[in-house]
């Protein structure tokens, strides 16, 4: 089965090892810094939450545990069972950033975990959610930090190797100014419950030996430093 979204690329991560992804996602952010700083941002208690870019839904009963609605919109046809099973309090739809299967200013947050906007493309995604947000909207992209914490040293490993995605900082941050965005930096970490998974999950993503790397130089470890850059825009109370 293939996707009908023109602007879908699979990830590398999550679309090949879901079950994988799984044991990533139970290890984020363990004090919940990053979802702090999410609901200051942008609160959503009582209001409607688009999760875009949702993967297999991991989040989605959080969200729905405070939110008076919950719709999780995904491309990737290999995810959408597994979101679609998480929570019978989240309604989870196919589409993508720029085809959001929902009507003009029908929603009041959107979230945006590492999916769709990488700078310097994304003006016709953005587009798109400033459509479907109310005034007063907003919309809060999770990028991860390249220059503080450990993760951040194993990015900048990656593409020193040829492994990495091609991230500039520099260029994302810019981009973001330009466009009105506030930013938001959030040190957190990472917490495994055994190093097999620990090692597993870098493995996963930071092929070539740039995690075998850095597991050598860290016996024991069964986590890091992670450090995350929060990307913030807000509608007009007003169009």
């Amino acid at each position: 089965m293939t996707a009908s979204f023109p602007d879908f690329q699979a990830a590398p991560n999550q679309g090949a090892r879901p079950d994988l992804y799984e044991v990533e996602n139970q290890a984020v952010d363990p004090d919940g810094l990053v979802l702090t700083a999410m609901r200051e941002l942008a609160p959503w208690a009582g209001r409607t939450l688009v999760d875009l870019g949702c993967g297999s839904g991991y989040w989605l009963p959080g969200y729905a545990a405070e939110a008076a609605a919950v719709i999780g919109v995904e491309p990737d046809p290999g995810l959408l069972p597994l979101a679609a099973a998480r929570t019978e309090k989240a309604t989870v739809r196919p589409g993508s950033a720029e085809h959001i299967p929902l009507a003009d200013g029908s929603v009041d947050v959107v979230h945006a975990r590492f999916a769709y906007f990488w700078p310097p493309a994304g003006d016709v995604g953005l587009a798109e959610v400033r459509r479907v947000l109310k005034p007063g909207g907003a919309l809060v992209v999770v990028d991860n930090d390249h220059r503080a914490g450990e993760f951040a040293g194993l990015l900048r490993a990656a593409e020193e190797t040829g492994h990495g995605y091609g991230d500039r900082p520099d260029v994302t941050d810019a981009w973001w100014a330009e466009r009105g965005a506030t930013r938001t930096e959030v040190m957190s970490r990472w917490q495994f419950r055994s190093r097999e998974d620990f090692a597993d999950v870098l493995r996963l993503e930071f092929p070539g030996g740039v995690a075998d790397r850095w597991l050598a130089g860290h016996p024991g470890a069964t986590g890091l430093s992670y450090g995350y850059v929060l990307f913030t825009i807000r509608c007009p109370a007003r169009w």
